[in-house]
């Protein structure tokens, strides 16, 4: 018997490729570590973010959480704070346009609070960024503690 697979052999195969096994992607896996420099700078950056609302802190707390302790601990109590500053701002809206429906110029004063609470979240958020990049704990003064 040969070993011959070219034109006029007996094989019913020749020519043809073997059959090649289905892609498979890599199964994810865990992330590696932050290293303490990195882990300081993201925890840091959860804080700082709070200048651009909620969004920053829980994509940080989201893609972080389980590859750095600090990042983890402060991205979750920045992200608790923007909460509840956000929950400050539905309020403030709600109120300040039933009572423009009902007064002209007492709903635009309330309106005017939410600028206060804004410029409240970006103070407490710059003192938060100045104690984490330090790799030092921060405790906002007022949040409501929802993410655990």
């Amino acid at each position: 018997m040969s070993n011959f697979t070219g034109p006029g052999s007996d094989d019913p195969n020749q020519g043809q490729r073997p059959p090649q096994p289905p892609y498979q992607p890599a199964a994810p896996g865990p992330s590696a570590p932050l290293s303490q420099a990195d882990d300081h700078q993201w925890a840091s950056l959860a804080h700082l973010g709070g200048i651009l609302m909620f969004v920053p802190a829980l994509v940080l707390y989201l893609v972080f959480k389980d590859r750095g302790p600090l990042t983890s601990v402060e991205a979750k109590e920045a992200l608790n704070f923007q909460i509840t500053l956000l929950i400050g701002y539905v309020g403030i809206s709600i109120v300040s346009t039933i009572i423009g429906f009902l007064t002209f110029g007492i709903g635009s004063v309330l309106g005017g609070l939410g600028w206060v609470l804004y410029i409240v979240g970006v103070v407490f958020s710059v003192l938060g960024y100045l104690q984490a990049k330090d790799g030092n704990h921060y405790r906002y003064p007022f949040a409501l503690r929802l993410v655990s």
